[in-house]
């Protein structure tokens, strides 16, 4: 049976892999971004029933519940949702201002919450539906000069994670992606944000954009392959809740998680010795 999916940023990137991908699978897509220009040239060759092309700019609310009631009228219904627009600040904390963190804030995380508030009035009223949102493994590792990249990714995360908890009843299933180093434009100039302001105490180890700009278009992972990959895991009967995706990724979120697990054995005996002398009581909400 053909899904039909909807996913954000599509007009490059993963987005664009992902919905070339389902639309290859025999799948719907309603393809969103905020400039219809760039959407429709990442799609100049394709004109056929399955895809609509749909104009949303994440950070505006209204505009989310108006892609959706779009998308749900043009195809009757989702199945999955790509939760993927997302654009990147990058500099050393203290070089960064508040307003270039609140910018990152509004695009990668306040973003997915317009998006999931539109989405899941019709998700529950269908009784099921696969959300997957695109992390990054700066939402599972921390970088150098990523804090509010990562800060907004790991954000997405604890959302998921918790999310997943509240509408799992309603038969709607979560997915965790956490990408490495892919072919996208993310780093490109035209996308990329940089601190502006330097302070000489990190001088010595190079700025932000020294350190990643560098990267673009020499990332090693395909990202059609990451499109392909999703159409599978959205296949699955019980798919994922993380998947980790390119062997850098694998490389770098796999010491993290075994870095905290060290420590959480290495301090067991002090961890368990918060309980009070009137000895321990079952209250973790988890367990109620």
């Amino acid at each position: 049976m053909s899904k039909v999916w909807f996913v954000t940023g599509a007009n490059s990137g993963f987005g664009t892999s992902i919905a070339k991908a389902a639309l290859d699978a025999g799948d719907q897509v309603v393809a969103t971004a905020r400039n219809m220009d760039k959407l429709r040239s990442a799609f100049p060759d394709i004109r056929h029933d399955n895809l609509a092309l749909v104009q949303l700019d994440v950070a505006d609310v209204g505009r989310a519940e108006a892609a959706l009631a779009e998308a749900v009228a043009r195809f009757g219904r989702i199945d999955v949702l790509v939760n993927n627009a997302g654009n990147s600040y990058l500099g050393n904390f203290e070089e960064l201002t508040n307003a270039d963190i609140e910018r990152q804030m509004t695009t990668n995380f306040y973003g997915v919450v317009n998006v999931l508030r539109a989405a899941l009035p019709i998700l529950r009223k269908q009784r099921g539906g696969h959300i997957i949102n695109i992390s990054s493994t700066a939402g599972a590792a921390g970088f150098k000069h990523c804090t509010a990249y990562s800060a907004s990714k790991f954000a997405v995360e604890g959302l998921t994670l918790s999310l997943a908890l509240e509408v799992e009843r309603f038969g709607i299933k979560l997915t965790i992606v956490e990408p490495g180093f892919f072919r996208t434009s993310l780093l490109a100039a035209k996308n990329v944000s940089y601190a502006k302001s330097s302070i000489a105490d990190y001088a010595h180890e190079g700025s932000a954009e020294a350190m990643w700009s560098g990267y673009d278009g020499k990332q090693p992972n395909d990202p059609d392959k990451l499109g392909e990959a999703l159409v599978k895991l959205s296949c699955m009967p019980s798919p994922p809740r993380f998947f980790v995706a390119g062997p850098d990724a694998l490389e770098a979120v796999r010491p993290v998680m075994e870095a905290r697990l060290k420590d959480m054995q290495e301090h067991e005996d002090l961890s368990k010795a918060m309980v009070g002398n009137d000895g321990p009581l079952d209250t973790h909400p988890s367990r109620r």
